[in-house]
C-alpha cells in the first residue's frame, strides 16, 4: 500500500471523510529531513494497511493546506481521526517512534 498523494482537491474526501485514521505527511522536495521521513511513511502505509490510511501533502504545491493546518516546519505529520487532528509530530524521528504514536491512536 502506498500513501495517497493529497491535494487541496482530494483532501476532504481522502482525509476528512475517511472512516480510518489518516496519517498525513506534510513535506517538500527540497527538505532533507522530509526525504528521510518519506520512506518511513511508505513503510507505515503498508504495515498499517486496513487499520490506517497514509497520505502525503507537498506543501509547495498545496500551500493552502499547509496554512490551514498551521504547518510551520516540515516534515510535519498530522494524524486525523474522524476529520479531527488527534496527533501532531514535527521533524524527523525513527520509525519506532511513529509506530508507538500510531499504536496509541488505532487501538
Amino acid at each position: 500500500m502506498v500513501p495517497v498523494t493529497l491535494t487541496e482537491q482530494n483532501f476532504e474526501a481522502e482525509v476528512m471523510k475517511n472512516d480510518l485514521p489518516v496519517l498525513v505527511d506534510f513535506w517538500a522536495e527540497w527538505c532533507g529531513p522530509c526525504r528521510l521521513t518519506g520512506p518511513i511513511v511508505d513503510e507505515l502505509a503498508t504495515e498499517y494497511s486496513g487499520k490506517m490510511k497514509a497520505g502525503k501533502v507537498n506543501v509547495d504545491e498545496n500551500q493552502n493546506l499547509a496554512v490551514k493546518y498551521n504547518v510551520m516546519s516540515i516534515p510535519t505529520i498530522l494524524v486525523f481521526k474522524k476529520g479531527e487532528v488527534v496527533k501532531s509530530l514535527i521533524g524527523f524521528m525513527p520509525k519506532e517512534n511513529f509506530k508507538k504514536e500510531i499504536d496509541l491512536i488505532i487501538q
